[in-house]
């Protein structure tokens, strides 16, 4: 598969599990607003989150795909039994910390939501929730592994779509529960937990219909799996280094009421452009550069980062402009409703806004990070991750002290921008620069995007009174994001941006 047509593949499945993600938050929000029940949830639910991206996603993710894919250069049966070996170290590890962290959890709990302990009841909440949905850091670990299988592969249809699964069982559940007059975040968690399981089945079954049906084996540690372990050691905190700025700034907001809820709507908004874009050009990019690295093809490697970072950015600035530009409608549109106000939008709004400004960012730290791990080398991005998260802290403790929870975005978003400078400045060294075709299109891009927004705000004055309404919110943001839409294509084409058929053909080749 092109990395065009792999960008798409898991774009397009990306695209319709965060659409599915929004609706569930719109129940969420409908049900919960950011009452305490809220903020309990989604702190409860990042503890597993977290643990998913940063190891699972993200360590093991990162180390395991560049290695595997180089072993099947060399034939399925080496690739296989690399797999089974990997899995069963994998396993064994989950169990413990499974059974490990269930137990000690009022424990951990205090790292994620130290300012919940005011609350003795809603603290408690946590601790239950979050022991519920645990469980689901070992299913979805799991998944992941067979995910990374699929995708090294070229088969990121079923590993992409997966994560729709957790959308609709969460909708399942809170809204059965919402309608029979349920405690709505009980059944939420288990929702949560009852998902890994069916995640895990299917794509361990695409495995096996892909020739890759693993065996179980003793965990041992080979030589293969210590170089898999001196990989994914680093990359457990450069992979996921992200996760632990949202966890910092999960803590500093739990001492602000509502700030938890707010920040994770926000957080839903602007990961859907992350999570369709980024995501995607990260989990294609991975193993066609640990392919043309282990054949040797530097020039080869070099064309597709910088197809990738066009493609990538192509979409990702208009939609950073979009974010800041009408923030508070998308939230209002999308969430306001139930136990979710006005007050609430406009909150979410500004902190989407301010997380947005860091969306060009967080693609491209999606989109160099693989040049690294493909090349083995995990210590430059743990490195650079490490200077980034000691900002981020430093930065969200000084600013919550003097402007409260929303130094949080800002912090967030003022630490990618410098990982992300910092992994450009080093590849540049290395000899993957920005080509001329990429030089010459930014700007464009850039310009166009701005023309969009200017466009945007004018128009979003203009229809102003249709957000007073409830029935009238949504049409009134499909209007905006139509002609968000159609002006960055037309003002693109007349600047000399790009044309979607160049852009395709050009990934094509690459």
């Amino acid at each position: 598969m092109s990395l065009g047509r792999g960008f798409l593949t898991v774009g397009g499945m990306t695209l319709i599990s965060r659409m599915l993600g929004l609706v569930r938050e719109i129940i969420i929000a409908a049900s919960l607003g950011a009452t305490d029940a809220a903020d309990a949830f989604y702190a409860a639910f990042r503890m597993p989150n977290l643990f998913r991206r940063i190891f699972a996603e993200g360590a093991f993710g990162i180390a395991f795909v560049p290695l595997f894919t180089k072993s099947l250069e060399d034939g399925d049966e080496k690739a296989r039994r690399f797999g089974e070996e990997a899995l069963a170290m994998l396993a064994s590890a989950l169990f413990v910390v499974t059974l490990v962290a269930t137990v000690a959890m009022p424990v951990l709990m205090l790292a994620l939501a130290a300012g919940f302990t005011q609350e003795p009841e809603k603290y408690d909440l946590t601790v239950t929730l979050a022991r519920i949905m645990f469980p689901y850091l070992a299913l979805v670990s799991l998944t992941a592994l067979f995910s990374a299988v699929l995708n090294a592969l070229g088969r990121f249809a079923v590993a992409a779509g997966a994560p729709i699964l957790l959308n609709l069982f969460m909708i399942a559940f809170s809204g059965g529960a919402l309608l029979l007059g349920w405690q709505v975040e009980i059944w939420l968690a288990v929702g949560v937990a009852l998902s890994g399981i069916a995640q895990l089945w299917l794509v361990a079954s695409a495995a096996r219909r892909a020739g890759m049906r693993f065996g179980f084996r003793r965990p041992r540690l080979t030589p293969d799996m210590r170089r898999l372990l001196r990989l994914a050691a680093p990359a457990a905190i450069a992979g996921g280094a992200m996760q632990i700025n949202l966890m910092v700034g999960s803590v500093i907001a739990s001492f602000f009421d509502g700030a938890v809820a707010w920040l994770t709507y926000a957080d839903r908004l602007y990961q859907l452009p992350l999570g369709v874009v980024g995501v995607a050009v990260g989990i294609v990019l991975m193993p066609e550069l640990a392919r043309r690295m282990k054949r040797g093809d530097a020039a080869g490697a070099g064309h597709s980062l910088n197809r990738s970072a066009e493609f990538a950015l192509a979409l990702t600035l208009p939609a950073t402009v979009a974010l800041t530009v009408v923030p508070v409608e998308i939230a209002r549109a999308i969430f306001e409703r139930g136990a979710y106000t006005a007050f609430d939008a406009r909150q979410t709004g500004l902190a989407a806004a301010l997380f947005a400004t860091g969306l060009p960012a967080f693609v491209l730290n999606k989109t160099l990070t693989p040049a690294f791990f493909a090349a083995e080398d995990s210590r430059t991005p743990l490195r650079l991750s490490l200077w980034a998260m000691g900002i981020n802290t430093v930065l969200a403790l000084a600013g919550a002290m003097t402007v409260g929870w929303l130094a949080i975005p800002v912090a967030t978003a003022v630490a990618a921008w410098i990982n992300a400078g910092w992994l450009w400045l080093i590849l540049r060294r290395r000899g993957y620069a920005m080509d001329g075709r990429l030089a010459r299109r930014l700007p464009r891009m850039a310009l166009a995007s701005l023309v969009m927004g200017g466009v945007l705000w004018v128009a979003a004055g203009a229809v102003a009174p249709w957000f007073e309404d409830g029935w009238m919110r949504l049409p009134g943001l499909l209007l905006l994001v139509a002609l968000g839409m159609g002006t960055y294509a037309l003002a693109a084409r007349a600047m000399g941006a790009f044309t979607m058929a160049e852009l395709k053909a050009g990934l094509r080749r690459a």
